[in-house]
């Protein structure tokens, strides 16, 4: 038997010796507690004033059994009437597991993954010391800060992104940080790091002057003049005040409800600054400390009430990263066409409203120039309406898109997009909302973009685009308001690695019919809002690999699916303000 936490290790071996790969979960809540309290109380059996404290303690270690057992051995030796002595342990995870002997192993053991890290990843990894506790980290967003920091090395034939997320899948294989969230065709969203790791790794970004945190409850941190990336938790009143932090590089904070006023707090000002994380901050208006931040690469105001963006935004000659999602933000000003190494624009936002409203993604009034940005890899959401198909016209000039999200569509101006389309050929994600629900989009001018793997299509469809069947990377279709006379499932059925459909009043007719031999690797289904839909079939054969389906607001649908006995891996069936005469015939069934 071979115990490894490096799952190409475990994958290599399985290979070479004809045997079996099984991967350990973390314990249970309930067998955690269990073992928790055998090792730290005389008669196995918490008292009732510690109970709460335990429990704190007990879920940092998140299920890990090596956890649970050394940090019950440190835990044992604490007098179970001094609730401080176990409150400070639980304040202080982080230095216990530094100065406490009976951690050592503990450390030990955790730290052989790290050490086994080439150096370019250990940076990497570090670098997730600056999201707080329990923090769900965005990939997108890790995989943007490691290039903007320099912690990606280029490799001929592919971007700095692409490389990163290699980076990110090794230490998902090592061990190292888990997936916290998947999109439905499989892609992670989120991750995040055990709470052990994380206790060791801000002890070695302290050590190494990688990272400071700042945070609630401590005291105020005594920092180096060196200081290269600050990141502030909940408050920002323990950041030292009139100190110097001319070497920094970057900037973070994280749950902080009062105005960050950088100048207040570092006077002496951080010129050299390369990352700016406002995320969710407490802002209205545009900082004005960014103005002589010229070698800022990355950028982000998402979540705040800033409104506009100012001309000076010009002198960010390095940007590459421009992250305004769900700020107010409309418009951008002429100046913003200065920044040739802008990689990532991202202008939108989403407004709550009823289920059937048809406006509910807001993007920004795009520059006429917009092909100027030769760097861009993502760009959302344009508004296409303006300017006629000027704007359009220039997409053609990006060919280093992979993300495209357009709104505000019109019909007229489908054959100039089409044009610039044909020239994207790296696409990978291509999402087009008309300007009202009644608006046709026509996109039966374009060839099939080879690596389109997302396509979201809002609006009306005369018919289903002759070459979207031919998408063989396709593995995310989402069709609404599309209107359709013709039904769809036939032209999608032979979809060959379509993994996630969603189809939001798309056909106008009143039976559904999935054929045997259809759908092979379709694995999510949503069907809503479908006004005449009167019958589902679900043949013998069809859709083999389903796991969930999903039927909403269908009025005419009286009767569950016949066939859906077919569908043998269906863990998830749910049903949404349907009509009662369905939910009662599902319960006779």
């Amino acid at each position: 038997m071979l115990t490894t936490r490096n799952a190409e290790v475990a994958s290599i071996t399985r290979i070479l010796s004809d045997g079996k790969t099984f991967v350990i979960k973390p314990v249970t809540p309930a067998e955690s507690w269990d073992r928790f309290c055998r090792k730290v109380f005389q008669l196995n059996k918490c008292p009732p004033h510690l109970q709460d404290i335990c429990k704190d303690i007990l879920s940092r270690c998140e299920g890990l059994p090596l956890a649970i057992v050394t940090i019950g051995r440190v835990l044992a030796t604490k007098d179970e009437r001094r609730i401080d002595e176990w409150e400070m342990v639980a304040r202080s995870l982080g230095a216990e597991i530094e100065g406490n002997d009976k951690l050592k192993y503990l450390k030990k053991v955790l730290l052989l993954s790290f050490n086994d890290l080439p150096h370019f990843l250990k940076s990497c990894f570090l670098y997730l010391s600056i999201f707080p506790e329990g923090h769900l980290i965005e990939r997108m967003r890790l995989i943007r800060l490691w290039v903007a920091e320099g912690l990606v090395e280029a490799k001929e034939g592919r971007t700095l992104e692409e490389v990163a997320d290699d980076y990110l899948h090794e230490l998902l294989n090592r061990s190292l940080i888990q997936v916290a969230e998947t999109s439905s065709d499989g892609r992670i969203k989120t991750c995040r790091i055990h709470g052990f790791l994380r206790e060791i790794i801000i002890s070695k970004s302290r050590d190494q002057n990688f990272t400071t945190v700042v945070k609630e409850k401590s005291v105020p941190v005594q920092w180096s003049d060196k200081i290269r990336r600050l990141s502030m938790h909940n408050l920002v009143q323990y950041v030292q005040k009139n100190r110097c932090v001319s070497q920094l590089r970057s900037l973070f904070v994280f749950r902080v409800a009062e105005k960050p006023l950088l100048q207040k707090y570092l006077p002496g000002g951080f010129r050299l600054l390369n990352v700016l994380d406002l995320q969710n901050a407490s802002l209205n208006v545009f900082p004005v400390d960014v103005f002589n931040l010229f070698f800022l690469k990355y950028l982000s105001l998402k979540g705040t009430k800033v409104k506009t963006i100012p001309r000076f935004i010009g002198k960010l000659q390095n940007l590459e990263t421009l992250n305004l999602k769900h700020s107010l933000v409309t418009e951008l000003p002429f100046e913003i066409l200065k920044l040739k190494h802008l990689r990532h624009l991202l202008v939108y936002r989403y407004k709550s409203g009823p289920y059937m409203d048809f406006h509910t993604k807001y993007g920004f009034k795009v520059l006429a120039k917009i092909g100027a940005l030769t760097s861009l890899q993502k760009l959302c959401f344009i508004k296409a309406n303006e300017d006629g198909g000027a704007i359009l016209r220039e997409l053609g000039n990006l060919v280093q898109l992979r993300r495209l999200g357009i709104v505000q569509m019109r019909k007229e101006d489908g054959k100039v997009l089409c044009s610039s389309i044909d020239k994207l050929n790296k696409l990978c994600a291509l999402s087009i909302t008309s300007v009202e629900e009644d608006e046709i989009i026509d996109l039966q001018h374009l060839c099939s973009p080879p690596l389109l793997q997302r396509l979201y299509l809002l609006g009306r469809l005369e018919t289903i685009p002759r070459w979207i069947p031919s998408l063989h990377s396709l593995v995310r279709l989402y069709l609404k308001w599309s209107r359709l006379k013709d039904d769809p499932l036939v032209f999608l059925q032979y979809l060959p690695n379509l993994l996630h459909l969603e189809l939001s009043r798309a056909f106008e007719g009143d039976t559904l019919c999935f054929e045997a031999g259809g759908f092979k690797k379709l694995k999510h289904l949503g069907i809503a809002e479908f006004e005449g839909l009167k019958c589902i079939q679900v043949q013998l054969g069809a859709m083999p690999s389903v796991k969930k389906l999903i039927i909403k607001r269908c009025k005419l649908l009286q009767k569950v699916p016949s066939g859906i006995e077919h569908l043998s891996k269906l863990k998830v069936l749910k049903f949404v303000d349907m009509p009662e005469t369905l939910i009662k015939t599902r319960e006779r069934q």
